[in-house]
């Protein structure tokens, strides 16, 4: 595991989207969290106080099913350590299930929860179509249930803030493209998005919100110079994708790239490299391809997303669940942008670059625009809690 630590500037990386808020149940509550781990103290009190209004179902200790998008990606790791040193320090235990990022294995794994008996369920499932049948069958077993980054209908929603992480990195990428390689250059380039149509229209705010912040920085950029493609949410889709896409993109023009996690902007990056391009300016989302954002120039920035951290929030939350405590239904990352020369102020084991960064500006208009069109779309009308204010 990594050594990961928060600088001062990242105070408060949790937000309540909508809903209640938990009051200050055994020192945890989501409006005011830091992020940080709990100590054992605090996180076994927790679970004696919901041990007192849900009894475990074994008769001993909560089982927490944990069924992960797919362990073998460094985000999801990230995670799955975080909530398996939490539950550690509580005293609980955690089952943990492979989703491999597929409809059908997440329902399968599901019942085998129900089967299994538990106490409470993680989910990190991308497959917007099974979400549905999950949560019926989960809610029929009585079982609660958080949902990680991919909204499931019913659910307490942990995880990014959507639009606001779409738009920074967007915006990002503009503008540090223009700093590298000048405006005129710039409006001859490219601008490449990795997408994952099959998360639905949640996760697809986050990459409409790249769009949208590019366009914000640069309004004029054409239309026709802007490609899309199915990530599948993996570096290796993303590398072949990007490579079919190079042939249409002419020799010696700017290339940027940005993808809805750091992995898939990595497969931008790399299929860039191989196909000889020289002018490639990517931004990340995730923050968790630390050594990839630290050695590789032209990987400018990503949007910190801290999966390193989740846990420090998902167990507090689980347990405020099984108290039948107030939970705001959903809880959103507050993010920061990570470049090469703070990324030190993250990750402990990687040491920040003697590098000039540009001098970023956020587009407020723009960004209010943005979520004033996403709150009147009419296929978000019942999500509007996963729509920030601000």
């Amino acid at each position: 595991m990594k050594n990961f630590i928060l600088s001062a500037t990242a105070a408060l990386l949790i937000s309540v989207a909508a809903g209640p808020a938990t009051a200050d149940f055994e020192g945890f509550d989501p409006a005011t969290h830091d992020g940080s781990m709990f100590p054992a103290e605090n996180l076994m009190a927790m679970v004696a106080a919901a041990m007192e209004v849900s009894p475990p179902r074994n008769g001993e200790t909560y089982v927490i099913g944990f069924a992960n998008l797919q362990r073998d990606i460094p985000f999801c790791a990230l995670v799955e350590q975080g909530i398996l040193e939490n539950a550690e320090a509580a005293g609980i235990e955690v089952v943990v299930a492979d989703n491999r990022l597929d409809g059908a294995t997440a329902l399968a794994n599901a019942e085998s929860f129900i089967t299994r008996n538990v106490d409470f369920v993680i989910e990190f499932q991308t497959d917007a179509e099974f979400g549905a049948v999950i949560m019926n069958n989960l809610n029929q077993a009585g079982i609660p249930v958080v949902a990680i980054d991919i909204p499931m209908p019913g659910a307490v929603f942990f995880g990014v803030n959507n639009p606001r992480a779409g738009f920074m990195g967007g915006s990002y990428l503009a503008q540090a493209a223009v700093a590298r390689h000048g405006m005129d250059a710039v409006m001859e380039g490219y601008f490449i998005e990795g997408e994952l149509p099959q998360s639905g229209p949640i996760p697809m705010m986050r990459t409409e919100g790249q769009m949208a912040g590019f366009r914000a920085a640069l309004p004029a950029f054409p239309e026709d110079q802007i490609l899309t493609f199915d990530s599948r949410n993996t570096l290796e889709e993303s590398f072949t994708q990007t490579n079919n896409l190079l042939s249409r993109i002419p020799e010696g023009v700017p290339i940027m790239g940005t993808a809805i996690n750091d992995q898939a902007a990595t497969g931008i990056l790399r299929a860039a490299q191989q196909d000889g391009r020289e002018m490639i300016t990517v931004v990340g989302l995730g923050a968790d391809e630390g050594e990839t954002l630290a050695s590789e120039p032209d990987f400018v920035a990503a949007v910190g997303s801290f999966p390193e951290r989740y846990g420090n929030s998902l167990i507090p939350i689980a347990m405020a669940m099984l108290a039948e405590e107030e939970v705001p239904d959903a809880v959103l990352i507050n993010h920061q942008m990570v470049t090469p020369a703070n990324i030190c102020d993250f990750n402990a084991s990687i040491e920040c670059q003697d590098i000039e960064v540009i001098d970023y500006s956020f587009p407020e208009e723009g960004f209010a625009a943005h979520l004033e069109a996403l709150r009147s779309d009419p296929d978000l009308a019942d999500v509007q809690n996963l729509i920030p204010t601000q």
